[in-house]
């Protein structure tokens, strides 16, 4: 899994080639022989960056969007690099960490699993005298020297208007909502609810809204969110909406009304902004999903871990206070956008999914419709 490590020798025929020595595939022309010198000098003396993503199954932006964009920064910047995953296996997550750490890593970029596990890495890299960075999920406790990630209450916030919007467009009386939250290991989905509570909890209590069903999905695992919310649909057949904290769980949920009928009818949250959600939008089965630049995020992380690995001490533009420990974690947040029917055109536009994965078969129309160029 080990990818643009950049050996001397790689570099010294890079420049006798006048390419400039960035990961050694990028095939770009250098104007100047000097500043390709300068370019390797930088990169032979960066340290090396490990990164462990989380799974590929919670969400495909780990390995669609996550992996790329931060491949591409560390290419750029001509750091040596290794992007692994560990598959939701918490064992491998460790091994992969201590191998990292092995091999040279001076600074170790993680998603958690749970903050136990990734708490376990963090001590263990610091004890190494490696620099721990905290990416999209906060561990509690950990004590990563920083933290990347989205304004994660915000996300749940617009959820819980998003919900709002939908059931009000379609002129819901006392709608029965059920919440299909995310892992109750992850302190995002923590985050999430309290955004989307913060809107709905009013309604509740005011009566305008009944509150259903509600369920935590362990490890954001789908098949578990659709045989959960088919229990919920059993108990509560009349649910009219459903907050579904990502598009997977989403998706889960339209899955089991579609077999029931319900499907359109029921307004259905998400987040991710993944080819699937964009598309159960674009179909009229999901009502909005949640789109985080990811692009954004990466690049921002790269930009504190080139930093890091270059011996530097890089200062970020905001903190946020760890709930475990009561620490300030110097933090990157960065703005999510809420995206229905008529907006899923900016993601197209913004180069996070293409026309050709969106717009197949019978959403080709459907996309023409919605102005997707």
């Amino acid at each position: 899994m080990r990818k643009g490590i950049l050996s001397l020798t790689a570099a010294a025929a890079a420049l006798a080639l006048g390419l400039t020595a960035c990961g050694g595939d990028s095939g770009q022309t250098t104007t100047s022989s000097a500043s390709a010198t300068g370019a390797a000098t930088e990169a032979a003396k960066a340290g090396k960056i490990g990164v462990i993503l989380p799974d590929s199954k919670s969400s495909a932006r780990w390995e669609t969007a996550d992996r790329k964009y931060l491949e591409e920064a560390f290419k750029a910047a001509g750091v040596q690099y290794d992007i692994q995953n560990a598959q939701n296996d918490k064992t491998a997550f460790q091994t992969i960490a201590d191998q990292m750490i092995t091999n040279g890593a001076t600074v170790l970029m993680i998603v958690n699993l749970d903050s136990g596990t990734g708490k376990t890495v963090i001590d263990k890299a610091k004890s190494q005298g490696v620099a721990t960075i905290d990416y999209d999920r906060l561990t509690l406790g950990g004590g990563a020297a920083y933290y990347v990630s989205f304004d994660n209450t915000k996300v749940g916030t617009l959820q819980g208007e998003g919900l709002v919007k939908c059931l009000t467009d379609k002129k819901a009386e006392k709608p029965i909502v059920a919440y299909l939250n995310g892992s109750p290991t992850d302190n995002n989905a923590t985050l999430f609810k309290a955004g989307y509570d913060g809107v709905l909890k009013p309604k509740f209590d005011a009566g305008e809204y009944v509150k259903g069903p509600e369920q935590s999905v362990p490890d954001w695992d789908n098949t578990q969110a659709g045989t959960l919310f088919e229990q919920m649909l059993t108990e509560q057949p009349k649910i009219a909406g459903v907050l579904a904290a990502n598009d997977g769980l989403g998706n889960a949920a339209i899955t089991v009304l579609k077999k029931n009928k319900l499907n359109g009818k029921v307004p259905v949250t998400g987040q991710d902004a993944t080819v699937q959600g964009l598309q159960n939008i674009l179909a009229g089965d999901q009502c909005m999903t949640v789109y985080k630049a990811v692009k954004k995020e990466a690049d921002a992380a790269a930009k504190l871990a080139v930093a890091l690995a270059k011996g530097e001490k890089p200062t970020a533009s905001s903190s946020v206070k760890d709930p475990e420990s009561g620490q300030d974690v110097p933090a990157e947040l960065m703005e999510p956008q809420a995206i229905y029917l008529d907006n899923v055109k900016d993601v197209v536009a913004d180069g996070y999914v293409t026309k050709e994965e969106l717009c197949t078969g019978d959403f080709a129309a459907k996309c023409t419709e919605a102005g997707i160029q």
